[in-house]
């Protein structure tokens, strides 16, 4: 790895308080690959060997049944995933696949459950690193179960005004095909969500969006902070808060 790769991966909050010697036991035998567009790192059900770290580009998680597939995260640097499986030594719950190019570096899952074992702030690190992946759980959750197309689609896009700085005028970060799944609908029910949303003042041209009446699409969207987590974005290394499953996480 390059001298800067070692020191994003070591300001991370999982290794930060790690010694020295966890550190460069665990980041000893790994390694970093570049991979191309769709390119898939993981299939759900296959045994997990490696934490990875996604230093640059894009990742979806995606899960799959009975011929039905919805995609769970959309990654972004630096942040981690399937750790849950490599500290249980699990097969992976869901697949991974590059949504654009992606600089990725390999943990061994051997190296890091020893590093729990023996080094307790790594393991304190790590435990926090797994309760923030299930409170992101747990809002995902609340956001799906509790909430219809349009105000989840509302919320989407006050936590995208937020994170872009605030403007009126924004970028949907994902194409719709990859949004709608994000969101748990059909790209026909986001076309009629976006449809819903233009009498609360969202107006749509081509993948901006903006949001003429703030006040009366909050009035829809009923943001929660027990359900949304409407934060501009930190300079700090992604993993010292909760993990979101939208719009950007680290998954386990």
């Amino acid at each position: 790895m390059r001298v800067v790769d070692v020191e994003r991966v070591r300001g991370l909050p999982l290794f930060c308080g790690a010694s020295d010697e966890t550190f460069n036991a665990v980041t000893a035998g790994a390694f970093l690959q570049k991979f191309p567009a769709g390119t898939t790192l993981l299939h759900e059900g296959d045994p997990v060997d490696f934490l990875y770290v996604l230093l640059d580009g894009l990742v979806e998680l995606e899960g799959t049944w009975n011929d039905k597939e919805t995609t769970l995260a959309v990654l972004r640097p630096v942040s981690t995933f399937i750790f849950a499986a490599v500290a249980l030594d699990a097969d992976a719950l869901m697949s991974a696949r590059t949504v654009e190019r992606s600089d990725i570096l390999m943990l061994s899952g051997e190296a890091l459950r020893r590093a729990m074992q023996t080094d307790a702030h790594f393991s304190y690190a790590a435990s926090q690193e797994l309760a923030g992946c299930y409170r992101g759980l747990v809002r995902s959750l609340k956001n799906h179960k509790l909430r219809g197309g349009a105000e989840r689609l509302a919320n989407y896009l006050i936590t995208q005004k937020v994170r872009q700085g605030g403007a009126e005028t924004f970028t949907l970060p994902h194409e719709k095909r990859l949004l709608a799944s994000l969101l748990g609908m059909t790209p026909e029910n986001l076309s009629r969500a976006f449809a819903t949303l233009t009498g609360y003042g969202v107006v749509v041209n081509g993948p901006e969006v903006t949001i003429a009446r703030p006040v009366v699409l909050e009035r829809l969207a009923k943001p929660d902070p027990l359900i949304d987590n409407h934060q501009p974005p930190s300079p700090a290394p992604i993993g010292k808060a909760e993990r979101e499953l939208w719009p950007a996480s680290r998954a386990s």
